[in-house]
């Protein structure tokens, strides 16, 4: 079942539990997240604490819970990886403890496959995925019918009057919020460019001080008067006298 998020700037959510049991949630992310680690990891905590049972019968027996994350970004500065699979595992054997948790990140960015270039299944669909906002029609239709249905279901056309209420709030949402990231961005950026001129005419104005004092302290300990030490320092007897 689709969820959208007033708050969270996600256009489209999935939560669903397949027929044995197992959670699959997935999440298509435009938008950088501060600690998107941590969102990914509370929301597939969640899922886990949910199935907690009341009363002394219950054992434990969790269910699987996996979260696909289709981000358009790169989740750190260096990485260059489009598919990063996350489970809980031994440090040091690297063996897996436990199956029941298991997060998959696809970093859209680093997918740079032309439609030519693709030729699995996997390459088909981040192919779409990735460009669907730009592309005029659906590709793969004639290689695979499930293309087909892919653009009737993400054409507005097809779309019930609540479903279409639904994707223009939520594109809405989406909108704001890269409005408001764009700005904070370049808010950063001009802040740390003015802190930086800021900071270097302090610096300088610091360090230029501290050579006239230096200079008066080496000046005054060969026994030069005062007077003379001023004007050629430009500071003050009484600073002079104090050092």
């Amino acid at each position: 079942m689709p969820e959208v998020g007033g708050g969270r700037g996600a256009i489209y959510d999935i939560f669903c539990i397949s027929d044995t049991g197992e959670y699959f949630i997935v999440e298509m992310q435009n938008i950088r997240q501060v600690n998107f680690a941590g969102r990914a990891l509370y929301y597939l905590s969640r899922a886990i604490v949910r199935q907690g049972e009341r009363g002394d019968k219950w054992q434990f027996d969790l269910k699987a819970v996996y979260g696909v994350f289709f981000v358009n970004f790169h989740l750190h500065d260096t990485s260059g990886k489009l598919r990063s699979d996350i489970v809980l595992s031994d440090r040091d054997t690297h063996e897996q403890f436990s199956g029941k948790l298991r997060f998959i990140f696809i970093e859209l960015p680093s997918f740079t496959k032309e439609e030519s270039d693709c030729e699995t299944d996997f390459d088909k669909w981040i192919y779409v995925l990735k460009n669907m906002e730009t592309l005029e029609k659906i590709p793969f239709k004639n290689r695979k019918a499930v293309f087909e249905k892919l653009e009737q279901m993400a054409s507005k056309a097809s779309m019930t009057r609540k479903e279409r209420e639904i994707y223009e709030n939520s594109l809405d949402v989406y909108r704001d919020n890269l409005a408001t990231a764009t700005y904070i961005e370049q808010a950063a950026e001009l802040a740390m460019t003015r802190g930086l001129e800021k900071g270097m005419e302090k610096g300088m104005e610091k360090g230029m001080e501290k050579g006239k004092r230096d200079i008066a302290r080496n000046l005054k300990a060969e026994g030069i008067p005062v007077d003379l030490i001023s004007k050629a320092t430009g500071l003050s007897i009484g600073e002079i006298e104090k050092l």
